[in-house]
């Protein structure tokens, strides 16, 4: 914990140099027992950025977070650990570090985003409140960004109704941002959590807010968007959802509102399902319960390469199974897990279902 800290206040070192260091070295301690001459070998490490590790500079820094850690009893979720969020693992740049409080599971079973325009009108709110009233049996922890508008309106709603729901902030755990919803972030904490890739003392400054995002993007099976502008922070975050694989769904809305052009456009453009209600959710993430069927015996003669065996022996043990898992239990990129796939469609062994998920023929 205390190297991996460390290794987020070196600048220049992104989360995408940031694993390629754990990867070259081995462990977050031993990147900064090495020589600067043998981090410069390593692909994205320059002079700087070596400099800066062997200096052992930011330790103070570190001492100082991990004192405020212990005092306010935060998790500290490194890379590695078994609770970091592993859909979130999968995405490229993922942070190496996460700061938790709060009692949800960030790797149940079902988790879906909900977000919009921080300007949400009564249409938006209600929306809000009827799917989260809809949702309340289903076991599904909702993640949204504790922004005014739509954000806290599905944490309210969530609260509301006993859903445990995790609000991602673009600071530290030292404040809340906006400060009008201190009430609702404790109580959140009670049943969910407040999650942050950001050390105390930092200030929700704009460029934090689209790294925010990209953390709801990732840590969720699909993304809801109830009201947006055309050039909403929530179509940043549809973008970023879909680039990850994650299904993305929103909600129709007036076309001479504002704040459901972006839906619409959306929608319009095949970037998400239209849905109108949870029953539209549920059924596209085939989370309705239906009998489950007897297995059936295959019989193939087909040759595979290894990458596709692998991948067919792990559809053989399951009915169907979701991108995000496929991807954190097959040693392979998700890049190569996807052309594997392809693959096996087109030979008619695989067929892909509503929800990123997959099965055999």
């Amino acid at each position: 914990m205390y190297h991996f800290i460390a290794l987020t206040l070196i600048p220049g070192i992104g989360p995408v140099n940031a694993k390629s260091l754990l990867s070259y070295c081995g462990s977050a301690e031993k990147i900064f027992n090495m020589k600067a001459s043998q981090l410069l070998r390593i692909p994205g490490i320059g002079e700087a950025a070596a400099h800066a590790i062997v200096s052992h500079d930011v330790f103070a820094r570190v001492d100082e977070e991990m004192m405020f850690l212990e005092k306010k009893n935060i998790q500290c979720l490194t890379f590695l650990d078994d609770n970091f969020p592993k859909r979130l693992k999968n995405c490229v740049d993922s942070p190496i570090v996460l700061y938790y409080v709060g009692n949800a599971d960030l790797n149940t079973e079902k988790i879906i985003g909900i977000v919009g325009t921080r300007n949400s009108t009564d249409y938006g709110k209600n929306i809000c409140n009827d799917l989260i009233m809809d949702i309340q049996a289903e076991n599904i922890l909702v993640v949204s960004g504790l922004a005014y508008g739509i954000d806290i309106a599905a944490h309210k709603a969530c609260v509301k109704n006993n859903i445990p729901t995790v609000g991602v902030l673009a600071h530290g755990l030292d404040r809340i941002y906006p400060y009008t919803h201190r009430e609702m972030a404790s109580k959140m904490i009670q049943n969910g959590g407040l999650l942050t890739e950001f050390l105390s003392k930092t200030n929700p400054d704009r460029q934090n807010f689209p790294k925010r995002n990209r953390i709801v993007a990732g840590m969720i099976d699909a993304l809801i968007v109830v009201e947006t502008a055309e050039n909403g922070g929530a179509v940043i975050t549809a973008t970023l959802a879909d680039s990850y694989n994650k299904d993305v769904m929103a909600f129709p809305g007036n076309i001479q509102n504002k704040y459901s052009k972006g839906c619409n456009n959306l929608i319009k453009t095949n970037r998400a399902a239209l849905v109108e209600n949870a029953a539209d959710i549920l059924a596209l993430m085939r989370w309705t319960k239906n009998e489950v069927k007897p297995k059936k015996q295959r019989t193939l003669f087909i040759e595979f390469t290894e990458e596709e065996r692998m991948i067919y022996v792990l559809l053989q043990e399951m009915e169907e199974i979701g991108i995000d898992e496929l991807t954190s239990r097959v040693s392979l990129s998700p890049s190569a897990i996807a052309g594997n796939l392809l693959n096996l469609e087109f030979q008619g062994i695989v067929a892909s279902l509503p929800g990123k998920r997959y099965k055999l023929i």
